[in-house]
């Protein structure tokens, strides 16, 4: 394809937490890419997420909720955020379909100091009770913010997903394909396995403990044409943590392997022999020497 043909470039999608970003991104993508839960401040990292079609290539960047951040972790993550609406062609400001809160206030204030055309997609439009609920809404962002587009969707059901994309489509510059036809993240696979295992650290345990945990993928070793060998560790901030991740007998633990090992060997199409490990970092996500060793690098 030449050049002045194709169209590629980069995309954020910025929101507060738990508006659906990374469900929508999986949708766009048609595969698992970013890990879903009902929690807030589920994605910690930048992930790049490659859709690639005859005539563009998109890279979309999913991006850490913007939150008030509560310790070095959360800093971290709302930095890497507001970094991405620096680098990209096109911003995606995701909110639900719901009055516009001060989190939504605060992100639209981030957004005036850049100059990049920014979309406002409401998302989860499948929990109003008539569509007709959608035209006040619009009017009140838009008295906010000069938005290039609107576009009502529902990630969830996949609603008016094909209009987005497109839109995108047509505001990116015209330039190369950056990443290979087969490629869908930017991320190895150590990465996606171990946030696999959290996403079902995240689903499985309650209160304190999905948050004070990191996964971290000591090794990968392929055993026989049919197995992989995958020992995971993963660290909490307290003891009574590490006790519930462990569960009764081990059940937890047992679980959360059960889930995870399901997920890995889906994506890795072989069988994977799953050693999971629970250990203690005291408050790790204040400490800078932890957090590098976790991949929480500051953007610059």
């Amino acid at each position: 394809m030449v050049q002045e043909q194709f169209r590629s470039g980069f995309v954020a999608l910025v929101g507060r937490p738990n508006v659906g970003k990374s469900t929508l991104l999986n949708r766009l993508v048609g595969q698992k890419v970013a890990i879903m839960s009902d929690k807030p401040q589920t994605t910690r990292h930048k992930i790049h997420s490659v859709v690639t079609r005859a005539d563009a290539q998109v890279v979309f960047l999913d991006t850490p909720g913007i939150h008030k951040p509560k310790h070095k972790l959360g800093e971290y993550m709302v930095d890497v955020a507001l970094s991405a609406l620096r680098e990209v062609d096109v911003v995606l400001f995701l909110v639900e379909a719901t009055a516009p809160g001060p989190g939504d206030e605060y992100i639209i204030n981030q957004l005036r100091e850049i100059k990049t055309p920014v979309f406002l997609v409401i998302n989860k439009i499948d929990l109003l009770g008539n569509k007709n609920e959608l035209l006040p809404l619009i009017d009140q962002f838009r008295q906010k913010f000069s938005f290039a587009e609107i576009v009502p969707v529902s990630a969830l059901e996949g609603e008016n997903l094909e209009r987005l994309f497109n839109l995108v489509v047509s505001y990116l510059p015209f330039g190369p394909q950056y990443y290979p036809d087969e490629m869908i993240t930017d991320r190895p696979e150590r990465f996606i396995m171990a946030e696999l295992i959290r996403e079902k650290v995240l689903h499985l345990t309650n209160q304190e403990v999905p948050h004070a945990v990191a996964v971290v993928v000591e090794e990968v070793e392929k055993r026989s044409a049919q197995l992989v060998y995958v020992r995971a560790v993963i660290y909490a901030e307290r003891e009574s943590q590490k006790a519930i991740l462990i569960g009764k007998g081990g059940r937890m633990l047992r679980e959360v392997g059960r889930l995870a090992r399901e997920e890995m060997e889906a994506l890795l199409g072989s069988k994977i022999y799953l050693d999971l490990w629970v250990k203690v970092k005291p408050d790790w996500r204040n400490r800078d020497p932890y957090l590098k060793d976790f991949g929480y690098t500051r953007e610059h």
